[in-house]
């Protein structure tokens, strides 16, 4: 896991493909202050319109890490692990880097671990809908992660009546 203090976070790009430092959103995550904003800062910074930088990647096992330490269901962990992944090597997105493939792809085995536990304490329609997009994608079946992560159900419903 790239540490917090590591230098390479300043040349590292986020979800514009420019830069973009996560580190003070991760520790308002981690103190559970202004947890709101926090997130929308997480989602605007590593995510956009599908692209995805080496922020977004070395953000997972910190974003993994987090809400193990949390310990609160929070749908937008398991939801934005999936955005992330799922925008790997897409659209011109590159791959994770060589020095952080392990630590990356650990913490996606280890959210689907969680969700396995917290799945039954899953309350809303948006917890149970990310949590089973992140098992789904760490088992392989990344088609059905994205329908299960980017479609409401009212939306999965108006496709199955066109077709």
């Amino acid at each position: 896991m790239l540490r917090l203090d590591d230098d390479r976070w300043s040349e590292l790009k986020g979800g514009y493909r420019t830069h973009f430092d996560p580190r003070p959103l991760l520790s308002q995550l981690e103190t559970g202050t202004e947890i709101a904003a926090a997130w929308h800062g997480l989602w605007e910074g590593l995510h956009h319109g599908g692209d995805v930088g080496e922020a977004s990647y070395a953000a997972v096992p910190h974003l993994v890490r987090i809400h193990r330490h949390r310990g609160v269901i929070d749908w937008n962990t398991y939801a934005i692990v999936a955005i992330i992944e799922l925008a790997r090597n897409r659209g011109g997105n590159s791959e994770v880097p060589k020095w952080l493939e392990k630590d990356y792809f650990h913490a996606i085995q280890v959210l689907s671990k969680i969700g396995c536990t917290e799945f039954s304490h899953a309350k809303s329609s948006a917890e149970v809908r990310a949590i089973l997009g992140i098992l789904a994608i760490a088992k392989g079946a990344r088609t059905h992660g994205k329908f299960l992560v980017l479609y409401s159900e009212e939306e999965l419903l108006a496709i199955e009546a066109r077709g």
